[in-house]
Formats: structure tokens, C-alpha cells, sequence
């Protein structure tokens, strides 16, 4: 007999005692236990006719016989039929394995392989492997052993009770009895044991754990560990485990679970290890009435706790918690989010089973960094989540582990930069995937995770200089760190104090000593991957060109810095380190006037004290260097993010008064310098002063500051004149205004520009006095250099403008609706509702063309018809108005708000000529006022509801029609398409996520005519459109969603043209990928012909690219 047989064979044996019996149905007054009792006797009786019958064959029953031998509790009578029944099914899988294991030797040792008949006949499979029908009767085996032998005899608590699972499971419990012998403990040693040893074939191993390891878990559990209480059971049969047995159950469950791949294992202890209460729903295989889970025993608890523990610290454990968690089917979006908050808590806890915290932390902090690393896309965003909060609790609860064991790894290749002590052997101090490694993993905990904290700002300061240094390298090449690291910068200076930052600051432009940050001898290099390497400098023999080295680099520090302060535009940060240098520049004037004043005498000292004297003395001079050099760059480099508050104004006027007064005691009022310091500083607190009408008390308190050196002028300046003014600027300051002499206005009027040259002499106030801004008067917009001030001029003002705000009131625009005759075509003529004839209509167009009639007139004409219910006057109408904001008709501008609501209100006519008219005429008009039109049109496309009318919700049809005016606006752009873009991107990928497939494909194709308009400015948003059109062609059930996506990309592409490359080389292949997609497996052929035709885009685009045409041009540069 041939083995194959031999195993067919078995397999009959299993299908006839898991075989359902179909002819037998319940009674009336028969249970589902009985019948199922029943079911089972009848099975065994069949097999054993079936065996006595010698339907096996010879060798199958010898098999049989010997397994039967081997094991002693086969022959354990019982009157239990569920346990006679499971005792036959062990058999049968005994004798199943070990076969089984036998053919698997034999087949290894001398593996008859057949001549294949072709090169391509695949090898012969291994003995072992199962058929799909044998796999289906394994898969009902286990199930009633682990049904009928196992979870029946779990203790309560430990494992899912079968009464939770399904309706069978409340028949089977009910079905064993636990009264007779074998004692329970003992029937489920045994079923675990064979199923232990079952599972040692691999082919048999898998449906054995896929599918029932947590109850297996759970009878190990059992089995190995639960405490002995003899009193609960004193029958005779209910004997308990020997120490033998519990200690080979107690090494057969950690070899499980270390076998086991471990997310799975952690899932089925979280399961063991249960809670107080859990519901059904919960659990496996569904609830039989929805009643709660028993409460784990506390030994089971502790145990798990234990297990999970050990699962934890294990190398590669914290990324098996973290899996074990996250994987599997979710309901993402925010329980997501929320399932990383809680694993995050879970990890940064000292578990209580760990031996000590210091041993915890020192495993786990070096695995939490490594979950920052992961390059899947689809678990890294989540992974780094997890390791983001991970780290920022265990730095806020256990800060003393968390800077030995987190972030002095985290931070150690910034701190290698640095360290003069290291000694290198290499010519790469610090490799460039160290420093990428570092500089990302900074950015994804500092700026991802967003969450400051004491010790996390200490150490990040620690390392700023380093950090400072490597930016101004990447400012001088291309490099994909320099984004990171600004952010980094940034997010330290805004998240510091404010007194700690300005130090970082002064720090950071040299006006504490040396910058630092990369120790003597080295410098940072080009690497090969985009980023940098710390290597050891070539030494420069000439003292000149070192020297000028040193000089240019520390030059080139400070102008990053203004760079970096000139990316912080939403902070006071600028303007106060502005003040700041100009108070040390007063204090460095006055520090020079008392150098005159105390000459040191150098002849009683020693060598040591004189080498000593000098080099403070010309530290000093190069600090004052630094400090006069960072104030040029600022004030050259970013003069409109200085002075942007009004406090900060006061601070720079006190500055100037300030140096003003300490030149005056040094030279007197014969400098020129201080002279003209002294005058422009006067000018500017009298020019504030000339509104003191409109100043409140805050900006009086402010000014109190200008008291004292105004005092001091007015008693020390040689200068009458200059002693009255400020004595009169001193007394309107202290008085709030009450007091003001006639000196202030005028030394106010002196001190402006002559830009009154820009009015024109026939202005007249009362003309504009109903209409005057709610300004405020105290601030100083953008001024360039601490000389030159910016002042706009007001109309309110009788003797003079004064200083613009950036405070400017503006009352909100009322949005008129159609029905409503508008105020000047009312004073025009009147109209009847009846519809016009097309004689009317005709003649009115004339009149309108031909200007007989004076242009007010027929604009308010034009406003009343547009409010016609004759279609063809009303068309015309719209037109008309159409024409006379294209024009730059002033009546037109004028009435822009109610021309917008007026041609808002049409796009909802049924007649295409009318709604036509009004989409071209909110074109001309998002043309002419871009800012306030497209906002409005946006709101309308976005949300679907108008401004005018909350309640009232915009159709489907209007909504695309307002779609059709951005695309026609976003042609009309052109250059100012990178500038009024952004809004519109914004609210056109959200529209790409709208239920209705028309509102998507609108979306995108009015994304795809903004984004080839943009050029460089797409750049920051490409990996977002990638995602979203990638997305879309792959997701999307709509054709003509697809077909749109893909037509995005060909517009892009055609829009870009030779800049593809250099503004989508990060999402390139991500885009061409999904345009293959499409071209081999969309179901659609417009869309497979569109892939086609974007695809032909790219390949011209990359020919260029590739083969660049030959120009015969020699471009010659001429060095400075």
C-alpha cells in the first residue's frame, strides 16, 4: 500500500466522526444537548464498524495499534461520550503526525525527484502537504477537540467561555460531564499535550495556532501556573498535576511563545489578561446572548502582566506592543490617533514586574527611537506617532531616564560634532546617515510632537550651536536638511523664553565669544546622499586667507540668522532682538566714554596681566564689531519684520534718545552723528504725539519710558531750542495729550519727508471726513533702516498725516440681494414686470453702446433690468455689466458688492443664457478683486452656503457652476497665480473628498488648471496632491473621477515642462507608477487613453531632461 493511500485513509477515519448527521433533527421534546449527545454516539459506532469492518487498510490499523500502545490514557474508560469522542479524534491526529512526520524524513533523506518533462515543471511537493479537502476536515478536527477537549475544562476567568462564543457552546457545556473520571485537569493535559505535539509538523502547525492559540495559551496558563486548591474538589477522581507536569507545561508555554510571532502572541495575553469588565462583543467568534466576560483571576493577571513584560523588553518588543495593537482592522480616523496616545502611556510607564526603572528605560528608550525609522509608508506615520509620544511623556514623567537613555542618543552624533575630546581614527568624525538619522529624528520629536518641556528645551540648547552651524552649511549647498533644521531653530527660539532666546541670539551672531558648534579642525562636507558629514579640514598655511575665512564665516553665520529671523513673521521676536542690540549699542558708547575717561596704566604689570589686559580689550573691540555688523544685516536684510508693534517703536525711539544723550555728554552737540541721532529720534515723538487725540492709554503708558532722556536733553542740551521741544514733548507725554504746545505739531511737520508732493493741492478734507479709518496713529509700518520710516498720510488730520497702523477697522460688506431695486437705478426710471419685447431689448443695447446716454445713468439701468423676469432683457442686462467691470467703470467698481450678489443670485436661473452671462461676469469681477471675490466664491464652492443666507444650502448645479468661474478665474491669473493660489488648492483637494462625483471631478479640474500655473510655487505642495490623485485613481468607483485625476497630472506636466524635475522629483515616481497603474488595470479607456497621454508628457519631459539640446554658448563670469 502506498503511503498517499495510507494517509487518505486517515483522513476518512477524522471525516467520519466530524461528519454532521443531517437525518437527525430535534424534537419537540428533545434538547440541543441530547441531540447532539446522540450525534457523537453515532459517530463512534460508525467508526468503530468501520474499523472492525477492515475498511482500513492493514497498515493504517497497525498504526493504530502501536500509538494505542504507546499511550496510556486511551485506555481510560468513561461513561463521558463528549470525552470518548475527543479521545478517538487525539488518536486519529496521533497517528496522522506521526505518519505524516515519517513520509516528511523519508522524503527528506532521499527525496525521489522526477526527470521533469520541461524546464518549467515545478519540483514535486513535500509529503506533508495537504489537499484543500483534507484541510477542511483538519480545520473541523481541532475544532471539536479544542471544543469538546479543551475550553469546557478552562477554570472560570481564564480563556473566552464557550456560552459567549455561539449558541453551540451553551449545548456543550451543558453536554460534559466534569463527575466522572478522567479529572478535568487531567483531560486537558492531555488535549494539550497532543496538540502541542501535533503541532511540531509544520503543515499541521499552522491551522492549529492561526486559529486556536489563544486557548491553547490559555490551557498552558492553566495547566503551569494556576494555584492548587484541593478544597474546592475533594472527589476521589479529581486528582492535580504533579510538579513534573506543571513545570514541562510551564517551558512548553515559553517555547510557544517565543516561537510565535509576537504580535500575535501579546494579542492573545491582552485577551488572557482581560479586565473587569468586557463586553461580549468583544470576544471571539460572537456572543450568544450578550453577557459580560468573567473577571480574569488575579493569578492570571499577575502572570500576564508578567508575560507581557518579558514580551516587552525583549529585543524587537517594543515594535511587536506596537504592532500588536495597531495592526489588524480598524475604524481609523481619531480612535487611531487615540490608540497611539494610549500605547504611547503604555510604554513610557515603568511596568511593576521590571526588576528596576534604570534597566527598563535602558531597553525600551533605544527601541523607541528605532520606530522613528521605519520607511513604510503605511506604518510609519503611526510608528512615529507611537515614538513621538513615547518620548515626550517619558521626558515629562521620568525626566531623569529620558535624558540618559533618550535623549543623549538622540542628540550624541550633534554632541560628537562638538567634542574636542573625541578621538577619531577615520577621516568622517560623524558619518552623513548619522547626522540625517539625527537632525530627522530631532525634527519628528521637537516640531512634529510640538509638546516644550525643561528638560527637553536644556538639552536641545545644549546642541543649538551645532545645529546653528550645520544650517548656515546647508544654506551654502543644496541639501535636503536644510528645511529640518530651520524648523528645529525656529521651533527652539519660539518655544524658549524670551530672555533665553535673545540670549540663544546674541549667542548664535557672536556677541558671546565664538559661535562654536563644530570643534577646532573640522568642518561639515557635502555627502554623498544630499546631506552632510563632519571631516577634518585641510589646514590653510597662509594666516591672510585663514583670517579670511574665519572673517567671511562668521559673516555668513549672521546673515542666516537675519534669514531665520526673517522666517519667524508672526513673532515679536525681531523687533525685541533689534531693541535689544540697540540697547547694547548705548551701553557700548557709554562703555567707551568711560574708557576715555579711566586709562588703565600698564606699566606696573606683568607679562602674564599685560597679555591678559590685551586680549580682553580686543575681545571687546570684536564683539563690538560683531554687534555693529549683526545691526547692518538686520536692518539691511529684514527691515519689514522690525518695529511691527507699537511698543516696540517706543523701544526704538527710547533707544535713539538714549544714545542720543550719551553722545551729548561725550561730544557735545558738535557731532554730526549724534546731532542728526538726536533730531530723528525728537521728529518721531513728536510725530506721534501730533495725534494725541487718537492715542489711548495704553500708548501713553508706553511712552512714559521717553521721560527721562527727554528730561535729560532738556537739561543738558547747549541748545534752547532743543530744550523747549523737549520739555514740550515731556509735558504732552506726562499730561496724556491734555497739554500740547505749538512747537510739537510743527517739529512734526519738519521732521516728514516732503511726500506731500503725492497729494494733489485741489484735496478737499470735508470731502473724505465721512468716510475717514479707524486708525491708530502709535505704529510705524515697515521701516527700512532706523533712519527711514514709512508714514501713509490720513485725511482726517488738519495739519498733517500722521504715522499709518497696521489696526484698521472695516466695517463688513453688506450683500444686497436681486429683488431689491438698487438705490441708484431706483432715482433712474421705473420698470413694469411685464417681459419686454426683443424691439426693447435690442434698443436698450444701443442706447447702451452707442453712449447717447451718460454712463451713470445707464449702469443704474443696467442694474434695474438684471433684475427682470424677461430672460433676454436680463441676459443683456448681465452683459452689459459684465462689460463695465471689464471697462474699470467707476460706478461699477463702486457697486462691485452688489454686482456680486447680483450675478450670484442668476447662477441659480434655470435659462443657460442668463446663468451663462452671470458665471463670465463673476470671472471679470474675480479678475478685477481678486482678494475679496475669490473669497467669497470659495466659501460658496466650498460649504455650499452663501454668506447672505446661512440657511439657505446651494444646489449641485450651482455649485459646479461656481466651480466653471474658478477655472476660468485661475486662467485668468496668469503670473498671480502662485500668490491668489493657495486658497483655492486648499479648497479644491477638499473638494476631491465631496460624496458626489461631479463636485470631485469639478474639483479636480480646476486643480489641474491652477497647478500648471503655479511653476515653483507647487513645490511645497507636492507630496499632498501626489497622495490625493494617487488615491483617487486607484480608489474612486467613478470613471469620470478617475478620468479627471489623471488629466490633473497631464496638465502638470505639461504645465511645468523642463521644471518637473526639479519641483516633482520627490512624487515622481510615485505619479508615474500610478499612471501605469491606470494604463494596465483601469476598467475605463478614456482613462487609460488619458495615462497614455500624460505618460507621453513625461517621456518628453525626461528626453529633455536626459538629452538637453546643444547650445553653443560660452558663458564667461567675471570674479569679484
Amino acid at each position: 500500500m502506498s503511503m498517499g493511500k495510507m494517509t487518505t485513509a486517515l483522513f476518512k477515519s477524522l471525516g467520519i466522526l466530524t461528519k454532521p448527521i443531517r437525518e437527525t433533527h430535534t424534537s419537540d421534546g428533545q434538547s440541543t444537548q441530547t441531540t447532539l449527545l446522540s450525534a457523537l454516539q453515532r459517530n463512534l459506532s460508525e467508526l468503530h464498524e468501520h474499523l472492525s469492518a477492515g475498511g482500513e487498510p492493514e497498515e493504517a490499523r497497525q498504526l493504530l495499534e502501536d500509538v494505542r500502545r504507546e499511550i496510556t490514557w486511551v485506555y481510560n474508560d468513561t461513561v463521558d461520550v463528549t470525552w470518548s469522542f475527543v479521545k478517538e479524534l487525539l488518536l486519529l491526529l496521533l497517528c496522522l503526525a506521526r505518519h505524516l512526520t515519517l513520509l516528511l524524513d523519508a522524503f527528506q533523506q532521499d527525496p525521489a525527484v522526477p526527470t521533469p518533462g520541461t524546464p518549467e515543471a515545478a519540483p514535486p511537493l513535500p509529503p506533508d502537504v495537504l489537499s484543500v479537502v483534507q484541510q477542511k476536515t483538519l480545520a473541523s478536527v481541532l475544532q471539536f477537540v479544542v471544543t469538546l477537549g479543551l475550553c469546557p475544562y478552562l477554570a472560570p476567568g481564564v480563556g473566552v467561555p464557550l456560552g459567549l462564543r455561539s449558541a453551540f457552546g451553551v449545548a456543550v457545556e451543558g453536554a460534559v460531564r466534569n463527575d466522572v473520571a478522567p479529572a478535568g485537569e487531567r483531560r486537558l493535559l492531555i488535549t494539550t499535550n497532543v496538540l502541542l505535539e501535533v503541532s511540531t509538523l509544520s503543515s499541521l502547525a499552522t491551522p492549529v495556532f492561526t486559529r486556536h492559540l489563544g486557548d491553547i495559551m490559555a490551557a498552558l496558563c492553566q495547566l503551569a501556573y494556576r494555584p492548587h486548591r484541593p478544597e474546592g474538589d475533594g472527589t476521589k477522581n479529581n486528582k492535580g498535576l504533579t510538579v513534573e507536569e506543571r513545570k514541562s507545561c510551564r517551558e512548553a508555554l515559553h517555547n510557544l511563545l517565543g516561537k510565535v510571532y509576537q504580535p500575535i502572541v501579546i494579542k492573545e495575553l491582552l485577551v488572557l489578561q482581560g479586565g473587569p469588565k468586557q463586553a461580549s462583543s468583544g470576544s471571539r467568534g460572537g456572543s450568544a446572548g450578550g453577557k459580560a466576560l468573567t473577571q480574569a483571576p488575579a493569578w492570571l493577571r499577575r502572570l500576564c502582566g508578567q508575560l507581557l513584560s518579558d514580551r516587552l523588553m525583549q529585543p524587537y518588543g517594543v515594535q511587536a506592543v506596537v504592532r500588536a495593537i495597531l495592526e489588524g482592522p480598524g475604524v481609523g480616523g481619531d480612535s487611531d490617533w487615540k490608540k497611539c496616545d494610549a500605547v504611547a502611556k503604555i510604554l513610557a510607564a515603568c511596568p511593576q514586574q521590571s526588576l528596576s526603572a534604570e534597566s527598563y528605560y535602558s531597553q525600551v528608550c533605544p527601541q523607541v527611537l528605532e520606530l522613528l525609522h521605519f520607511k513604510d509608508k503605511l506604518t510609519a506615520q503611526q510608528f512615529q506617532r507611537v515614538a513621538t509620544r513615547t518620548a515626550l511623556t517619558m521626558v515629562q514623567d521620568r525626566p531623569e531616564f529620558a535624558h540618559r537613555f533618550l535623549l543623549g542618543p538622540l542628540f550624541a552624533p550633534l554632541h560628537c560634532c562638538a567634542d574636542e575630546k573625541g578621538n577619531y581614527q577615520s577621516q568622517d568624525a560623524v558619518e552623513e546617515w548619522e547626522l540625517t538619522r539625527c537632525i530627522e529624528d530631532v525634527y519628528k520629536i521637537c516640531v512634529v510632537g510640538n509638546s516644550p518641556s525643561e528638560v527637553l528645551m536644556k538639552a536641545l540648547r545644549d546642541v543649538i550651536a551645532t545645529l546653528f552651524s550645520l544650517f548656515c552649511f546647508t544654506k551654502h549647498n543644496v541639501s535636503h536638511l536644510r528645511t529640518p533644521c530651520q524648523e528645529i531653530l525656529i521651533w527652539c527660539l519660539s518655544h524658549s523664553e524670551r530672555s533665553e532666546a535673545l540670549s540663544l541670539l546674541k549667542r548664535l551672531c557672536g556677541l558671546m565669544g565664538d559661535v562654536g558648534g563644530v570643534r577646532h579642525g573640522f568642518q561639515f562636507l557635502p555627502g554623498s546622499e544630499g546631506g552632510a558629514r563632519l571631516s577634518v579640514i585641510e589646514s590653510i598655511s597662509d594666516e591672510d586667507d585663514a583670517l579670511y575665512e574665519k572673517v567671511s564665516g562668521e559673516q555668513w553665520k549672521v546673515h542666516c540668522l537675519v534669514q531665520l529671523l526673517g522666517e519667524m513673521k508672526d513673532g515679536d521676536l525681531p523687533g525685541e532682538f533689534f531693541l535689544l542690540l540697540l540697547e547694547n549699542l548705548t551701553a557700548v558708547a557709554a562703555e567707551k566714554e568711560e574708557g576715555f575717561e579711566q586709562e588703565i596704566d600698564t606699566s606696573s604689570m606683568t607679562l602674564l596681566e599685560l597679555e591678559q589686559h590685551l586680549l580682553e580689550r580686543a575681545s571687546g573691540h570684536g564683539q563690538r564689531l560683531a554687534l555693529l555688523q549683526t545691526l547692518a544685516i538686520m536692518c539691511e536684510g529684514s527691515h519689514t519684520l522690525l518695529l511691527s508693534k507699537p511698543t516696540q517703536v517706543v523701544g526704538f525711539i527710547v533707544s535713539m534718545l538714549q544714545r542720543a544723550c550719551v553722545g551729548l555728554e561725550e561730544c557735545g552737540a558738535d557731532s554730526p552723528v549724534e546731532s542728526q541721532t538726536l533730531s530723528m529720534g525728537m521728529g518721531l515723538v513728536a510725530t506721534l504725539l501730533s495725534g494725541a487725540d487718537e492715542l489711548n492709554s495704553d500708548d501713553f503708558s508706553s511712552m512714559a519710558a521717553l521721560l527721562p532722556p527727554l528730561e535729560q536733553i532738556s537739561q543738558k542740551h547747549p541748545e534752547a531750542v532743543i530744550q523747549e521741544l523737549a520739555s514740550d514733548l515731556r509735558a504732552t507725554i506726562a499730561t496724556h495729550g491734555a497739554y500740547r504746545s505749538e512747537s510739537v505739531p510743527r517739529a512734526a511737520s519738519q521732521h516728514r519727508p516732503a511726500q506731500t508732493a503725492g497729494h494733489s493741492s485741489n484735496t478737499h478734507p470735508t470731502k473724505t471726513s465721512s468716510s475717514k479709518p479707524h486708525t491708530n496713529p502709535t505704529s510705524i509700518k515697515n521701516p527700512t533702516v532706523p533712519g527711514q520710516l514709512t508714514s501713509t498720510h490720513s485725511h482726517n488730520s488738519k495739519d498733517s498725516p500722521s504715522i499709518s497702523v497696521s489696526r484698521v477697522h472695516t466695517p463688513p460688506m453688506s450683500h444686497p440681494k436681486c429683488a431689491t431695486v438698487p438705490a441708484e437705478a431706483s432715482k433712474v426710471s421705473t420698470h413694469t414686470t411685464e417681459p419686454k419685447s426683443e424691439h426693447t431689448v435690442k434698443q436698450t443695447a444701443v442706447r447702451i453702446s452707442d453712449g447717447s446716454v451718460p454712463p451713470s445713468e445707464v449702469f443704474s439701468e443696467c442694474l434695474l433690468e438684471a433684475c427682470d423676469p424677461d430672460v433676454p432683457t436680463r441676459a443683456v442686462a448681465l452683459r452689459s455689466l459684465t462689460r463695465f467691470c471689464k471697462d474699470g467703470d467707476k460706478a461699477a467698481l463702486q457697486n462691485k458688492d452688489k454686482l456680486l450678489m447680483l450675478f450670484l443670485e442668476n447662477l441659480e436661473h434655470e435659462d443657460s443664457f442668463v446663468y451663462l452671462s452671470a458665471i463670465q461676469g463673476l470671472a471679470v469681477l474675480a479678475e478685477s478683486f481678486p482678494e475679496q471675490i475669490l473669497q467669497r466664491l470659495l466659501g460658496e464652492y466650498h460649504t455650499g452656503a452663501s454668506e447672505g443666507s446661512p440657511q439657505r444650502e446651494c444646489s449641485l448645479e450651482t455649485r459646479l457652476k461656481v466651480g466653471e468661474v474658478l477655472m476660468r478665474a485661475s486662467r485668468a491669473m496668469g503670473d498671480l497665480a502662485p500668490h491668489y493660489g493657495r486658497p483655492l488648492i486648499g479648497v479644491f483637494l477638499s473638494g476631491t473628498r465631496d460624496e458626489d462625483s461631479s463636485v470631485r471631478a469639478s474639483s479636480l479640474s480646476n486643480l489641474g488648471e491652477l497647478c500648471q500655473r503655479l511653476d515653483f510655487s507647487l513645490g511645497p505642495l507636492a507630496q499632498e496632491l501626489s497622495t490625493c490623485l494617487t488615491a483617487l485613481i486607484k480608489t474612486d468607483r467613478e470613471a469620470e473621477v478617475r478620468r479627471a485625476a489623471v488629466n490633473v497630472i497631464t496638465l502638470v506636466l505639461r504645465g511645468l515642462s523642463d521644471k518637473t524635475t526639479q519641483v516633482l522629483g520627490d512624487v515622481l515616481l510615485e505619479l508615474y507608477r500610478a499612471l501605469k497603474w491606470v494604463v494596465r488595470s483601469d476598467p475605463d479607456e478614456v482613462a487609460k487613453l488619458h495615462a497614455q497621454l500624460a505618460l507621453e508628457e513625461l517621456d518628453d519631459v525626461m528626453r529633455r531632461f536626459i538629452f538637453p539640446q546643444q547650445k553653443l554658448v560660452k558663458k564667461i563670469v567675471v570674479l569679484p
